[in-house]
């Protein structure tokens, strides 16, 4: 495919190769001087670009669009509000609804307040049937104030945390004052401006500490990667979860910092939701698209099949993003088809890598990745450091946009860091080309998903579930990889809906099982068996997050019959 003609920084990093067969990797580029807090983004457009559109949301068959200035305004407004009420840094206020103009007003409120905002994964209250992960979240943040954009759907979700939801507009009652700009005044980058609570696979979910400095650096750290941004302030229309840093931090801070416009898209990567997705892409014709996997795969047969939709979308579109699980090259592949078929090839396919807590970019590409699975090369401010772990390089993080830690616990934040104060994120590393560090690290997999088998081989269980997804193309859904202490791989996999009932099923993933097995000899790349899982993920047990990501652990702890069952063989079992 043609590069395009984006601009990026120069690909350079310096390593540094120690004794002990660690290496430490970090950018050549130091990171530049940047805003204290995310409110000084905001105060510059509100005064050099007052009536630009900021935020939309749908409003029937139009568009609720909120400018600058208005925003600006309603934040002041909001920030006096609360300290009315007598919050404080120490009494968060906690989030229950989707995104939002309104979501986004009371976020910027409360932090301009210098009072930490958390927003909560709606599928605890919507989804879950015991709440006890919103349990667990209220017990550790004790929030003074609780926002709930629809009362009345949120009303079993508040009754089993014993909450109240406070509407808007009643923090708005109150002009702006002294006492609101004296706050903002007082806060600076080690405010405390977000509290982001993990996806609580292992248990109750934690909350990470989000300050000023590590929003602000981080996006002053893409926008040195990424020269573009700054240039052609970004249009998005993206549906990513304001509780998850990928939504929050990375495209709603990207958009405010270079004071683009972010049309907030209702829809979901799921059957049927994602129809509120392509009613609005038909509208809005985005710079940038930020998604997941998940959303590229149900996405994409609408672009393949709608000419209108797919002339929109890619009109003034310079690049694809994806993160949070690895892109199968399948839909790499099908995406690219399209960017030559509607840009002759000038559009950028870009990745990046990070968690939670750091903000969330670690490594970015900034530079034409010729295939899925690059996840580039860390961003200035930020270090990595690789060490030698099970055959692999564990990858460790530090820099300006990493944690301090958890919200009150102090126990985890001790366990997180090792004796260098690198945060341990549990990922895999590698280099595409060890000769040439600068050409990106390759993302290897998750350690503590990684398993041997009797021989003594390792399983990297993240690559083979992206190769079986993608030789199983459309079928699977996702997979989940079993094999621990056996002489072979095995897989159980969730079909996509569309073809659960489809007469050739069967055969099709056998066809699939055996592409797999062909194209990779050994025992540890290749899954020898299957089954289908007939219930779905389960986000009450851990075993799947709202925005769609399977936590393999999770899955074959709960399911622990069903890997017996895959192993065993039987009727319900496909061998390749």
């Amino acid at each position: 495919m043609r590069h395009s003609t984006l601009a990026f920084a120069p690909a350079r990093v310096e390593t540094e190769r120690r004794a002990d067969g660690s290496i430490l990797v970090r950018s050549v580029d130091r990171l530049r001087a940047h805003v204290p807090t995310v409110g000084h983004w905001l105060l510059r457009w509100a005064a050099e670009r007052p009536e630009r559109t900021f935020l939309a949301e749908r409003a029937g068959d139009g568009w609720r669009r909120i400018t600058y200035a208005t925003t600006l305004d309603a934040v002041r407004r909001i920030a006096e509000g609360l300290l009315a009420r007598g919050l404080t840094k120490d009494s968060p206020i906690a989030i229950l609804s989707d995104n939002s103009v309104d979501h986004a007003l009371l976020t910027l409120g409360g932090m301009y307040a210098g009072i930490p905002v958390a927003p909560v994964s709606p599928a605890y209250s919507l989804m879950s049937r015991d709440h006890a992960k919103l349990k667990g979240i209220f017990a550790a943040l004790t929030p003074g104030l609780v926002f709930a954009e629809n009362p009345g759907r949120f009303a079993p979700a508040l009754a089993a945390v014993g909450a109240e939801a406070t509407p808007l507009p009643a923090l708005m009652e109150r002009a702006s004052s002294d006492r609101a700009d004296g706050a903002f005044a007082a806060t600076g980058p080690d405010t405390v401006a977000k509290i982001l609570f993990t996806s609580g696979s292992t248990g109750t979910p934690k909350g990470v500490i989000n300050t000023q400095r590590m929003l602000c650096s981080n996006q002053e750290s893409w926008a040195q990667l990424w020269p573009f941004v700054d240039a052609t302030p970004p249009v998005l229309c993206d549906w990513l979860p304001w509780n998850h840093t990928f939504g929050g931090n990375a495209c709603f801070n990207m958009v405010l910092r270079a004071g683009g416009t972010l049309y907030i898209d209702g829809g979901k990567p799921a059957p049927g939701a994602i129809d509120a997705t392509v009613r609005n892409l038909r509208e809005i014709a985005p710079t940038f698209h930020f998604n997941v996997p998940r959303g590229y795969d149900l996405l994409l047969p609408f672009l393949e099949r709608d000419e209108d939709l797919r002339r929109n979308f890619f009109s003034r579109l310079g690049g694809i993003f994806y993160a949070g699980a690895a892109l199968p090259q399948n839909l790499w592949e099908r995406l690219e088809a399209l960017a030559l078929s509607e840009k002759n090839g000038d559009l950028a396919l870009l990745s990046a890598w990070g968690s939670t807590e750091t903000a969330p970019m670690a490594t970015s590409v900034h530079f034409h990745a010729e295939r899925s699975g690059l996840i580039g090369n860390p961003g200035p401010g930020t270090e990595l450091k690789l060490v030698p772990a099970a055959g692999k390089m564990e990858v460790r993080v530090r820099g300006a946009g990493v944690t301090p830690g958890y919200y009150g616990r102090d126990d985890l934040t001790r366990e997180a860091f090792d004796e260098e104060g690198f945060y341990r994120i549990g990922d895999a590393m590698r280099f595409a080309d060890p000769a040439d560090p600068g050409r990106g690290l390759v993302f290897d997999g998750r350690v503590a998903e990684d398993f041997k088998l009797t021989s003594g081989t390792w399983v990297s269980t993240g690559n083979v579930r992206v190769a079986l997804i993608a030789a199983c193309d459309p079928l699977v859904q996702d997979a989940v990889i079993a094999g621990h202490d056996r002489a072979e791989i095995g897989a159980l996999v969730f079909v996509n809906p569309a073809y659960r009932d489809a007469p050739d099923l069967r055969e099709r993933l056998h066809q699939g099982l055996r592409a797999i097995r062909a194209a990779n000899a050994g025992s540890s790349t290749a899954p020898a068996r299957l089954a289908i899982l007939d219930e779905p993920p389960s986000i009450d047990a851990g075993e799947i997050t709202d925005k769609g990501y399977i936590n393999q652990r999770a899955v074959l702890e709960r399911r622990a019959g069903a890997v017996e069952a895959l192993f065993a063989g039987g009727d319900g079992v496909i061998l390749a």
